[in-house]
């Protein structure tokens, strides 16, 4: 899942992107859950875009910890299958069972984007903490 690139940590930019993504996301549910309307644009797509970097940042971490290789980074293939069944699983396989899902492909897009967005702060020039 993951390849070595030299000796790195968790770049800077990673790890601001995650905590803001995490501070995002939760102001958008908490909005959704008081009430409060939000324009549709962030209601329906806004968290379709940060979780995927999100999900990596997380398993890029644990994989970092557990096998005590800090240089460790998810490669692309990973990072755009990751990003398929996101796909599959939210915008196909879900749908056809909970109405909470609907089929968006703009939601694919977004996944996709977002994990190219994670491919390239992870690529940064070295930025360590």
């Amino acid at each position: 899942m993951v390849c070595c690139h030299g000796s790195r940590r968790m770049k800077k930019s990673i790890v601001y992107y995650f905590i803001s993504s995490v501070l995002i996301s939760s102001c958008v549910y908490l909005a959704t859950i008081v009430g409060i309307t939000l324009p549709r644009i962030i209601r329906f797509y806004v968290n379709d875009f940060l979780i995927i970097p999100m999900v990596l940042t997380s398993i890029l971490f644990i994989v970092r910890k557990v096998q005590s290789q800090p240089q460790k980074t998810i490669s692309l293939l990973n990072i755009l299958y990751l990003c398929l069944m996101y796909s599959f699983l939210f915008e196909f396989w879900l749908p056809k069972f909970h109405e909470r899902y609907t089929y968006d492909i703009v939601d694919v897009f977004l996944y996709f984007l977002s994990g190219i967005v994670f491919y390239r702060l992870q690529k940064e020039p070295k930025n360590d903490l």
